[in-house]
């Protein structure tokens, strides 16, 4: 597929330009003020935990939402969700040129992760919905690459502005790209978003069965499992990369730019080739493939004797990344049905920062006690592990590429079914003795959900009682 007709995916499906537009815009402004915040936290603390309270108060919402509020992106409208979360993440970074404690910055900071933690997966979940099924791998690519750009252009350009203007610019200039991607989703009819009915058995059995879809869905199983065991890696390389360029290989600043920079040439070039590599090579080939090419670029880079011998290796590594990016989304959007594809990617994200973070701060204390250069070799140990998870946890996906489409089909289909048993062996409460003593078994998610659904309705019974 030429590059050409490639970016013609945004004439030739409208509703998927307007998605792919205000991902991109808002991305930038992300990283744009991301940055910003940093400087500014720093600079007014020069405290290590203000920072890390900063990071935290980013990602954490996304954990708790993804495994506690994730089944509301199949429930809501899509449409309204996103406009939405972009409207409140106008406003708090409208609002931030105007707070002076760090207290407010770190608190506005929660509030806008808590709109991504709705926005990612329900634009991630509506993306096979504006797309012929055979674009959806170059739709994919394309969402990436636009992201990945962001992220090498955007701290750039954040760094220029704090240093000519002041912090407040670039939470104006974010702020502007938000309020273009409302405009942006808002010209996409809520049926192109969403292309079936969210089904719903009450919020807590909903969240259950989320978790269930995960667990029992050979597709997503497999991205819950094998891209973890991954980002323990990409924690590691994160958390040392620092002291890997200025200490370890006495590289000073310049150093830590030219591998950050690196990272993010090799990102974008992995995720936008991945299209072509997909259809030359199929899925689980790929997606192994890119898996190694992880493995051996940072290990490679973490026994280079000089900088730029490691910034070549971390280039090929990180072209290894973005593909796997591109991969996962497919194998998530693939694997799980529309009505429930929403808790699944929240679900997934969720135990990806989750894990993510815990990774980091054992990073932390290693890259102390070890070094980074042993880190860094850590990191493409578990790169090539999860490589081989992956080539165990994807012997259902054929390797010949035209009967991939079979194979999704009928697991997302035995995962739905399984679900459905479930429904069908779970009983209420109230009965649950009878359900065992007729022999049937309440899965103990479903027992949990139950057991909350109860009180919730207890409490509501209780408050109305009173009213």
């Amino acid at each position: 597929m030429e590059s050409s007709s490639r970016l013609g995916l945004l004439r030739r499906s409208p509703s998927f330009g307007y998605l792919f537009l205000a991902s991109a815009g808002s991305s930038f402004g992300t990283y744009l003020a991301a940055i910003a915040l940093t400087l500014q936290v720093w600079d007014d603390t020069e405290s290590g935990v203000w920072v890390a309270a900063l990071l935290i108060a980013d990602f954490l919402p996304i954990v708790v939402i993804g495994f506690l509020l994730g089944p509301l992106v199949d429930r809501l409208s899509r449409r309204r969700l996103m406009i939405a979360s972009d409207l409140v993440r106008f406003g708090v970074f409208a609002a931030l040129p105007f707070v002076d404690g760090v207290g407010g910055l770190v608190a506005l900071a929660a509030v806008s992760g808590i709109a991504t933690g709705f926005f990612l997966p329900a634009a991630n979940a509506a993306i096979p919905n504006l797309v012929p099924e055979e674009e959806l791998v170059n739709a994919n690519s394309l969402v990436v690459t636009a992201e990945t750009l962001s992220w090498m252009i955007g701290p750039v350009v954040a760094g220029l502005m704090v240093t000519a203007w002041s912090t407040d610019v670039p939470y104006v200039v974010n702020a502007v790209t938000f309020l273009l991607s409302a405009a942006f989703v808002w010209r996409i009819s809520e049926t192109e978003l969403r292309s079936e009915d969210s089904l719903t058995r009450g919020h807590w059995r909903d969240v259950a069965d989320g978790l269930r879809l995960v667990v029992t869905g050979r597709p997503l199983r497999t991205v819950l499992v094998v891209w973890n065991v991954a980002l323990v890696g990409s924690a590691a390389v994160n958390v040392a990369e620092v002291v890997f360029a200025k200490d370890t290989l006495d590289a000073g600043n310049v150093g830590f730019g030219a591998l950050v920079a690196a990272s993010g040439v090799g990102l974008a070039i992995g995720s936008f080739l991945s299209a072509s590599a997909l259809g030359r090579v199929g899925l689980r080939r790929n997606y192994i493939g890119s898996l190694v090419l992880m493995g051996v670029g940072w290990g490679a880079a973490a026994l280079s004797g000089s900088i730029w011998l490691a910034v070549a290796f971390v280039v090929g590594g990180a072209a290894g990344n973005g593909s796997v990016i591109v991969c996962n989304r497919l194998l998530v959007q693939r694997g799980a049905p529309d009505q429930y594809r929403g808790r699944a990617l929240a679900t997934i994200m969720s135990s990806n920062y989750a894990v993510l973070g815990l990774a980091m701060a054992a990073a932390g204390v290693l890259t102390d006690v070890i070094g980074a250069r042993a880190v860094w070799i850590g990191a493409g140990a578990m790169y090539l592990v999860a490589a081989a998870v992956a080539v165990v946890m994807t012997r259902w996906l054929p390797v010949a590429t035209q009967e991939e489409h079979d194979a999704f089909e009928a697991s997302s289909e035995s995962a739905v079914a399984a679900l459905s048993n479930g429904h069908q062996h779970a009983a209420p409460a109230p009965v649950e003795e009878g359900a065992r003593a007729n022999g049937t078994h309440t899965p103990p998610l479903e027992r949990i959900a139950g057991l909350l659904e109860e009180i919730e309705a207890r409490r509501e019974a209780e408050a109305h009682r009173r009213s």
